[in-house]
Formats: structure tokens, sequence, C-alpha cells
């Protein structure tokens, strides 16, 4: 069975006016929607890769040439029983792992794993000291939001007829609302990078962040460093001489024999210590058409005070293991907040930003070709 997207007469009814091209300008019809039906499996797998509309088949084994089974589109969410290796090897390629849904088998670096975990809404948000909210993580395969205002500032909002947060996202949610059909919502923003944009979107699609979640993992231990490999795309941890935590990374673009980038992407080679830090933040970079501007980034970890280069969450994305990025380094939304977490110096949950003075006091990343 393939999972489509439910689709409520809510839904419907704007899905008819962005087919018009009238969906921002009519502000009183856009309502916030309820969040889809997801399938019931304790593991789920989003449909990441490709522009809106794109679509994959489902194969009867975990090889390409092997029978089409069905066909899944962007963003649908299919069970995620297990990740298998490819039946038939192909040496040429990097990543050889495969997603066994309940219709077939799909290439897993076009997969994000996701859950399903709705919350209780909170009747109160936090005061703060600076800013009253709090951070919020999405914690559902995607939600669904409306502006506060028009029109749209962010580019990704002018040229999108889905306006979407996936899994693993992060936004700032500083009010909160229930609508006249008796549903909770949260006022999420952005408070680093934003354009200006301001959201309404189901309470029960996000998780509020704790100072749990920030905690530093020990903080006492001396000589920190990374080691971002390009060749192996992979990046360790160190306190001293002892590895104390790998995993694999998509970096950007190679370089020639002479340590020249080949192409505007590549990843700088060398040592640099962590300048910045954000809990969240939107990035922007490139040109239209070759570019990038993506919200809500988790964990990021900037190292690179030229090029704006960070070690971040990546939602977009399965295919760690190969070089696929903008410069900065991808990771697994857990592998980039447990970097955070162990990287110096420590954020405070507000404002949840840092740039960081007095380099010497924060952790160095060392980016190589071994």
């Amino acid at each position: 069975m393939i999972h489509s997207n439910f689709i409520t007469r809510r839904k419907f009814i704007k899905l008819s006016l962005l087919g018009m091209g009238s969906f921002w300008l009519i502000p009183g019809l856009q309502t916030v929607q309820d969040l889809p039906v997801f399938p019931q499996s304790d593991r789920l797998g989003r449909i990441c890769a490709g522009e809106p509309g794109a679509h994959f088949d489902l194969y009867l084994r975990p090889d390409s040439d092997s029978p089409s089974t069905g066909t899944v589109f962007r963003d649908d969410v299919v069970p995620w029983l297990q990740e298998v290796v490819a039946s038939n090897l192909n040496l040429n390629v990097i990543n050889q792992r495969w997603v066994e849904t309940d219709n077939g088998y799909i290439y897993a670096d076009n997969v994000q794993p996701v859950k399903n975990l709705p919350n209780q809404p909170v009747t109160d948000l936090p005061a703060n000291e600076n800013d009253k909210g709090a951070w919020v993580e999405v914690t559902v395969p995607y939600v669904d939001f409306t502006l506060d205002s028009y029109p749209p500032k962010s580019p990704w909002l002018k040229i999108t007829l889905k306006p979407r947060l996936y899994y693993s996202q992060i936004m700032w949610a500083d009010q909160l609302k229930t609508d006249d059909q008796g549903q909770v919502l949260y006022r999420v923003r952005e408070k680093f990078g934003s354009f200006g944009d301001i959201f309404w979107a189901p309470a029960e699609a996000f998780r509020l962040l704790t100072d749990d979640d920030i905690m530093p993992i020990n903080p006492g231990a001396e000589d920190k460093k990374i080691i971002v490999d390009l060749t192996y795309q992979s990046l360790s941890c160190f306190e001293g001489n002892n590895e104390v935590y790998y995993c694999r990374i998509s970096s950007g673009g190679k370089f020639d024999a002479q340590g020249n980038p080949v192409d505007t992407w590549a990843t700088p080679i060398g040592s640099q210590p962590i300048w910045r830090k954000s809990i969240s933040i939107h990035m922007v970079g490139g040109s239209t058409g070759a570019g990038y501007d993506t919200p809500g980034i988790g964990w990021s970890s900037f190292f690179d005070s030229k090029g704006g280069a960070a070690i971040h969450s990546t939602f977009w994305h399965n295919g760690f293991g190969v070089a696929r990025s903008h410069g900065c380094v991808n990771a697994t939304p857990e592998d980039a907040k447990w970097i955070f977490r162990w990287t110096g110096p420590n954020v405070v949950y507000d404002p949840g930003d840092m740039i960081i003075s007095g380099m010497n006091v924060s952790t160095r990343v060392n980016v190589i070709e071994s």
C-alpha cells in the first residue's frame, strides 16, 4: 500500500487557491491546517529528495534493476521497516543503503528518518530573562503553517506552494492561542538570520526544548578538537588522543592536488576555532537557482569565519558519507546536537546564540584530506 498525504477539506480548499495563484493574496481565507494522518509505525521515512512534485520508484528488491512495485512522491511518508544493503553491489557507489517499506525498497539517500510524536500543548510559555517563549523542535514528519502577516519576506516562501516545517527543524515559539475549532496554535519565528516572517502552526507538532537539551557534554575535558575528513566524509571528536565520538557527514565539494577548491561549494581545509554557535538559524547563500535558503537549521557550530561554513543539522537528505553540501558539514540532527553540546564554549538557552570572542576558548575544527 502506498501512503499518500492525507487531504482534509480545509487542505483541499487551500490547494485550490494555490492552483489559482491567489493564496498569498487572500489572508482571510488562509487557515491553520490539522496535522496529517501519518502511517502507523514506530519508524517512518519522509521522501526528502527532488523538487516539489518529484517522484521515485519503489522496487521489489534493494536494486534499481528489479521490478518496480509502486511510486512515491516528495514528502510522502512511508513505514521504515528496516535498512538493508543493496542486493546488487555497485563498487562505483559509496552508499549502498536501501530502506524497506511496506510496498518495496527505496534508496536510503532519498529518505529522511522521521517519527510521528505529537505533543501535548503547554498552557503558557516561559518568561525567560530576555525573550518570552521557548525553542521548539518539530517532532512529526512535517507540519504545514500559515503566515501571520503578508506578503512573505523570505525568498523560499515566495516560490513554494506548500510552506512546511520538517522533522527536527527548530524555531522559537513566542505566543500561543486557541482557534475557533479548539486547536492550540503556537506562533513561531526565527530569532537569527530571519527575514522577519512569523508563522502559526499546530502546537502538537512541536516539542519544547529544555535546558537539558543544551546541557554541556563533558565540559571539563581538556584539549577538545574535531577532525573532519573530506576523503572519508567522516567527523571525529577527540579529547586529547581519545576519540570520543564518530559520525558520517556530507561536506562540500572537492579540492585538486594543490589544495585548491574545484567548485564553488568546497569546504575549506585547515584548522579554525568555532566562532559562533546557534541553537537554530536561517541560512542563505548562493544565487537564485544555484543557492540555498533554508529556515530553522538546528545545532549550528560555525568554524569558517570567511565563508560561514558550519557543522549543522540536516533534514533535506540522508546521503551522509558523500560530499553534497554547499560547503558546510552536514550531519544528522542527533549527531549535530551532540557535537553542539560537546564543543566549547557553552550556549545559554536564551538567546540561544553566541558569537565567540577570544578564539582560544573555543573548540577547533580541523578539516583535512587523508
